[in-house]
């Protein structure tokens, strides 16, 4: 009834996904990015033209693979069939595909092996389930840009390529011992190049084993690919016939840390799998880029200057404490002098009413903030928490703990006041759901490492006032999540409305 064609950037399907960019189009197919407006946050989407021959397949494949659970499989949100549109929406994942990846040349051999280790085991979850994945290549395995492994179109990839087998798991073991070697040689062990990486070099016939093409690759490694992929080397070792026998080959290899990668500043394409989403976070950081942001040691919020704090609080409390007591003291003796009374209070009134006569100051621009991650966080949303309506909001991704999966130490809203302001006090409108650790932070830099953290609040919910301590002056204010609640069985933070006071202008 509809073609791709008559599927346009703006339209919504199931009155939720809003389709944006189309990403690649291939044989009747459409891989779009677009915005589920429910949850805030971008998904994958991909539509079909209404020749098309294989939308049953897909759609029931989309369905079984939304039912994996494990975190290292993009997942499947919705997937319909009907006479108007036929869509399967998933994750949307940004990170570097094992093909960027090669792109400087072959990983160093236990970070390649860590890298399939994850893959395997994740594949060998969804062959318990009966789901496959048939057409494994370097575009399909993904570090994320939250620093874990995923693996793309299990189940949905080889339903739109209408490939089948009778030996699934043979056939995935030699897929992943296929990507062992391009991480270990930079080549491919294919008949063509694949995903830019150049076909392994023969000899007398037969592909050459990984330590024959890269020095330094360790005896184990050549064996476990050899035993996956290249029959013809094996020499009466036994093969590796599934996942499983893959992730056991490999289990006691170190797991995937971040790597020091130098982002070039060409933008790389987005990644060729067929079913999930998958940006290329080529970013250029201010801070130095060899390590990336989640290596850094994260900065301390109190340091060594909170003992000096509490000192400095207890003395203003005492002199307060004073200062009211000969107030008092004066006023009791004058009560009949209207000027002398005023006068002994003087004093104690500048200091104790400096902070009630605040103003709102409406911040210049607000930004999702997600300096150990992939830069933002939701950045189209962030304004909705600075524009004067508790019905608009900003929102983190989502996540799959209330410690942001454990991905990253924080992620939060960004403000710029436009000019360095004293800070009173800022009110944060988040959800009533309870769980959240929110700190503030302030300075005159948008680093992250330039803020400190002047207040914090755990168990935060609703409205949560964030007030410094003593005063404290920037330009910069950042609502800082450390902890996110839960909604729904997922995790995120939210902020309605903020709103920041300050004393008068700096």
């Amino acid at each position: 009834m509809s073609s791709t064609s008559a599927v346009a950037p703006g339209t919504r399907l199931a009155e939720r996904f809003r389709l944006e960019d189309r990403v690649s189009e291939s044989d009747g197919a459409t891989l779009w990015k677009a915005i589920d407006e429910i949850l805030a946050r971008p998904v994958a989407v991909h539509t079909f033209a209404p020749d098309f021959p294989r939308v049953h397949e897909v759609v029931t494949a989309a369905r079984a693979a939304s039912r994996l659970t494990d975190p290292r499989l993009t997942q499947v949100f919705d997937a319909a069939e009907d006479d108007k549109h036929a869509y399967v929406v998933s994750e949307w994942v940004t990170g570097e595909s094992l093909t960027d990846l090669l792109a400087a040349g072959p990983l160093e051999p236990e970070r390649a092996a860590g890298l399939i280790a994850e893959a395997a085991e994740a594949l060998a979850h969804a062959h318990e389930a009966h789901l496959y994945h048939l057409c494994l290549r370097p575009s399909h395995l993904v570090w994320t840009t939250g620093n874990t492994v995923k693996v793309l179109g299990v189940a949905v990839d080889a339903a739109m390529w209408g490939l089948t087998t009778d030996q699934p798991a043979l056939d995935d073991a030699e897929g992943l011992g296929r990507l062992l070697y391009a991480g270990l040689t930079g080549h491919w062990p294919g008949d063509e190049e694949e995903g830019g990486l150049p076909a392994a070099p023969m000899n007398d016939g037969h592909f050459c084993t990984p330590r024959q093409v890269t020095a330094g690759v360790p005896g184990y490694l050549d064996t476990v690919t050899v035993r996956a992929c290249l029959p013809e080397s094996r020499r009466g070792q036994g093969a590796l016939s599934s996942p499983s026998e893959v992730a056991e080959a490999l289990a006691d290899v170190a797991r995937p840390m971040p790597i020091p990668i130098s982002y070039p500043s060409t933008p790389a394409v987005a990644s060729a799998s067929h079913t999930e989403g998958l940006d290329i976070a080529h970013r250029q950081q201010s801070a130095p880029p060899p390590l990336p942001p989640v290596m850094q040691p994260r900065r301390p919020s109190g340091g060594g200057g909170s003992t000096l704090n509490r000192v400095l609080m207890t003395l203003v409390v005492l002199l307060v404490i004073a200062a009211v007591g000969v107030g008092a003291w004066t006023i009791g003796r004058s009560l009949g002098s209207p000027t002398t009374s005023q006068t002994a209070s003087a004093s104690p009134t500048a200091s104790a009413s400096a902070p009630v006569e605040t103003q709102a100051v409406k911040p210049v621009k607000a930004q999702g903030f997600d300096p150990l991650g992939d830069g933002d966080e939701k950045p189209d949303l962030a304004k909705l928490a600075i524009d004067g309506k508790p019905s608009t909001l900003w929102k983190t991704e989502t996540y799959t703990s209330a410690d942001l999966g454990r991905l990253k130490d924080g992620v939060g809203l960004l403000l710029d006041m436009g000019k360095s302001l004293q800070i009173s006090d800022v009110v944060a409108t988040l959800s009533d759901a309870p769980g959240a650790t929110v700190e503030l932070k302030v300075g005159d830099s948008p680093e992250l490492g330039s803020l400190k953290t002047v207040a914090t609040k755990k168990n935060a919910a609703g409205k949560t006032t964030l007030a410094p301590e003593q005063a404290v002056t920037g330009q910069y204010v950042l609502i800082w999540f450390t902890r996110v609640p839960t909604d729904a069985g997922t995790f995120h933070g939210t902020i309605y409305e903020v709103v920041v006071h300050s004393p008068g202008s700096a």
